[in-house]
């Protein structure tokens, strides 16, 4: 009868054994399913202070619209190479890298695209040309760029705009000289430049299918127009004054070609100024007189 005791005993300790252990690995196995968890999101952006295109909340809503977003997700649900691929699809994402660690924590680091130039065509488009030639669609993004306007469609934009822009951009005279670029329904170009109100018409650039020669030959008529433009500074507007003609074109190998500005215009912008100045000066005379009685009683 005692051994009786003891088989039983044993039999339903084995039984309560199995019991904790099956739920141990199953249900209550808390600790382990924290671990394969993502605990942490971190994402990166690139220049984000500078470009202003992307931050970390519009990452986050549009992988959480894709139901993408990977915090408190199991870790062998995550799929980084597919959270890369939706990323690169965004307007303004460039690169896109996602890495997941023993922690739990999954990383994203993203690289922006660089506006380079600023497109508003006759049409009404308004639209960015990045450093590649890629167009980006219109945003908040307020920086100091140089803005094409007049008879241009995104193909010439990314074709030519792009080379032409980068040409200026990356000679410190002209990037701070030119402040805009209007193409004439003839397609000449024609530069509106900070100091001195007039524009520069520089012709049409050179037109190829190919990209390495279409660039090549747009940066040695380029160069060779703003050289010509260089020298009409130095020479011509030196004596004649920087407002004196309205209208330069470079159009022609051999000469350039200026258009007067109106000089009955000029004479009455000049007479409208000095009566403002005459003004300003009569305004201040009841200011001086109360100074100087000040001035004399002291």
């Amino acid at each position: 009868m005692k051994i009786k005791w003891k088989y039983s005993i044993i039999i339903v300790l084995d039984i309560v054994l199995a019991v904790y252990l099956f739920m141990a690995m199953t249900k209550w196995n808390k600790p382990e399913d924290t671990v394969a968890r993502c605990t942490k999101v971190t994402v990166n952006i690139a220049d984000e202070s500078e470009s202003g295109f992307l931050n970390s909340e519009e990452v986050k809503k549009l992988l959480t619209a894709k139901k993408m977003y990977p915090l408190s997700k199991p870790l062998k649900e995550i799929k980084p190479r597919e959270i890369e691929g939706q990323l690169v699809q965004m307007p303004f994402v460039n690169t896109a890298k996602c890495s997941i660690t023993k922690e739990g924590h999954v990383n994203i680091t993203i690289t922006q695209r660089t506006p380079l130039v600023r497109v508003k065509s006759f049409t009404g488009e308004d639209y960015y040309i990045d450093d590649n030639g890629g167009v980006m669609p219109n945003s908040q993004y307020t920086s100091d760029m140089i803005v094409v306007t007049g008879h241009v469609s995104k193909p010439y934009a990314c074709q030519y705009m792009s080379c032409l822009t980068r040409i200026i951009m990356n000679d410190p005279l002209w990037k701070n000289q030119i402040e805009q670029i209007n193409i004439t329904p003839s397609r000449s170009v024609e530069l509106v430049p900070r100091v001195g109100d007039n524009i520069i018409n520089i012709g049409q650039l050179p037109m190829s299918s190919d990209k390495k020669q279409r660039e090549e030959q747009i940066e040695q008529y380029v160069k060779q127009q703003l050289d010509r433009l260089m020298l009409f500074y130095r020479y011509g507007l030196k004596e004649a004054g920087w407002n004196k003609y309205e209208y330069i074109s470079l159009e022609f190998s051999n000469q350039i070609v200026c258009r007067k500005r109106d000089e009955k215009a000029m004479e009455a912008n000049e007479e409208e100024t000095s009566e403002e100045v005459k003004k300003d000066e009569k305004k201040e005379e009841p200011k001086k007189k109360v100074e100087d009685s000040k001035k004399k009683n002291n």
